[in-house]
């Protein structure tokens, strides 16, 4: 008898799963969508009124179906800012010569605060890095001094010398910021920079580093880096006057430059450099479904509502991407809110969290995973669903109208594949393809998505893509009508049963696997 009692709960909490997930329908899901990627979202970019509507009608719709704000933020909105600088004034002198903003140098807006520095002598330092593996520094001063690197790092043998291997390091990208930070911590009071393939400076070059584009700013108090300067070809060769060519030649090649190249001249420099810095908040929108007994664990559904904006003329409407993540969010919010109107509520609580900032790197879900406003520890997993509505039209299988890209399934935890295959195979039998996770992708996708910033923090994550690499991947033409609505469905109800799974089960989920990779 009471084994026949477990087996009749186990059913009716299947039953009741399925019910709910069959109000997830492809008519609802494009009612969504067709607002969220409608002409009046203006492609939804970062910072952007488009983006501001879209998020006010997300927190409209979470209002409608009864969910509730976090308590920390007593908001639907968490907001976080985007700067975005403007040069005021800007004079460099070097051994009496007046520098030309926009042909003998430019300044990084975004990377650079108002400053200024007097230095009388100059030091050459080959590629400025100064890492443990590899160092232009060692038994060389250059405090007070100005040091000139070449951007990039050297490679030998097809190998790079920092990492040891054919990829290369952060010292390359982000690269500049790393350099400057070194640079700064040696003492050096400024920096020129000479990029080997960048003789001269293009009109937008010139333009965005008079007025910065939005940007999120990463750099901590204690990171401090000296004030820089590029510097083109001609006028870098009035700084390095001797051996410039064969320098610059080693440099385009990412050859080692040894130490007998590095020189020291005595030549006065000063650098003055004002700008002023406007702040525009973007947000990340969050609705809560509380559960009942575990409610202080938490499952997070996210996916990003921005996409690239409207340049050109041109709207980038972003219909799957991510707009179908974002309307995935919302139906699921509501099949959530229904069950829990019907008495069946989840146990643990539900956060459904839509961020912007994802297409411009990542930032919304950054902010959030820097300042959660629920316990990153408490988080049971994140599902986060970035692109669900097409079709990889380079998958040339038989499986084109079954199928998901499943990321992150041999991560974290070991407990997250059987869940999802389980539900799968219950209810939806989707092809899951785990291509993406192999460690020699070159796309790179593990890193490419919101997801990310919770896995790097130790939540266990599975993100849900279609592949869509190709067709009209960041394209005005990825719109409405492309979208596969049945299979989109299918793809939703996959994910809430996941989801649901999670919700209910009665431990919050392992963290047995190592990250081995924290780096994007």
């Amino acid at each position: 008898m009471l084994l026949l009692c477990t087996q009749l709960i186990a059913f009716s909490q299947f039953d009741t799963a399925a019910k709910f997930a069959a109000t997830i329908t492809a008519g609802d899901l494009k009612k969504q969508l067709t607002v969220i990627a409608s002409e009046e979202m203006e492609g939804r970019e970062t910072g952007t009124e488009g983006q501001r509507k879209a998020a006010a009608y997300i927190e409209s719709q979470f209002k409608s179906m009864g969910l509730q704000p976090a308590p920390a933020l007593n908001s639907y909105q968490q907001l976080y800012p985007l700067y975005q600088d403007s040069v005021i004034n800007s004079e460099l002198m070097v051994g009496g010569k007046t520098a030309e903003f926009g042909k003998d140098y430019y300044t990084q807006a975004n990377i650079s605060e108002t400053g200024n520095f007097k230095s009388k002598k100059i030091a050459f330092v080959g590629y400025g890095i100064d890492d443990s593996t590899y160092s232009d520094y060692t038994g060389i001063d250059v405090k007070g001094k100005v040091v000139v690197f070449f951007s990039g790092e050297p490679r030998k043998d097809g190998k790079y010398l920092v990492t040891g291997t054919n990829r290369y390091s952060e010292w390359s990208f982000p690269g500049t910021n790393k350099k400057l930070a070194a640079a700064a911590a040696r003492g050096a009071v400024g920096a020129f920079i000479i990029n080997p393939i960048q003789a001269t400076f293009t009109q937008r070059t010139i333009e965005i580093n008079k007025k910065s584009n939005v940007y999120f700013p990463r750099t901590s108090p204690g990171n401090k880096m000296t004030l820089h300067a590029f510097l083109s070809h001609a006028f870098a060769a009035t700084v390095i006057t001797k051996n410039f060519d064969t320098l610059l030649k080693m440099s385009r090649a990412s050859q080692p430059i040894g130490r007998e190249w590095f020189f020291e001249n005595k030549v006065k420099t000063s650098f003055d450099y004002n700008k002023q810095r406007t702040v525009i908040d973007a947000s990340n929108v969050i609705g809560v479904l509380e559960g009942t007994d575990k409610k202080d664990e938490f499952v997070f559904l996210t996916g990003h509502y921005d996409h690239l904006g409207k340049h050109d003329g041109k709207i980038f409407y972003g219909a799957d991407d991510d707009g179908s993540g974002t309307c995935a969010v919302l139906e699921m919010a509501d099949a959530f809110s229904q069950a829990k109107a019907a008495g069946f509520g989840p146990r643990r609580t539900i956060v459904f969290m839509t961020v912007s900032g994802e297409e411009k790197g990542l930032w919304g879900s950054e902010y959030y995973s820097d300042h959660p406003v629920f316990p990153l520890e408490k988080t049971s997993v994140d599902l986060n669903t970035d692109m669900v509505g097409r079709i990889d039209t380079e998958r040339k299988t038989g499986d084109t109208l079954n199928y998901v890209y499943v990321i992150g399934h041999d991560k974290l935890s070991s407990e997250l594949p059987g869940i999802n295959e389980g539900v799968n195979n219950k209810y939806t039998q989707l092809v899951f393809d785990y291509k993406f996770d192999d460690p020699k992708d070159l796309n790179r996708i593990y890193f490419r998505s919101d997801h990310y910033n919770f896995a790097k923090k130790g939540v266990p994550i599975l993100f849900f893509y279609d592949g869509m690499l190709k067709a009209d991947y960041h394209k005005p033409t990825d719109t409405i009508d492309k979208i596969y609505w049945d299979l989109y469905e299918k793809r939703v109800r996959m994910i809430f049963h996941t989801a649901w799974d999670i919700a209910n089960r009665e431990d919050i989920l392992k963290r047995d696997i190592p990250l081995t990779e924290t780096a994007r």
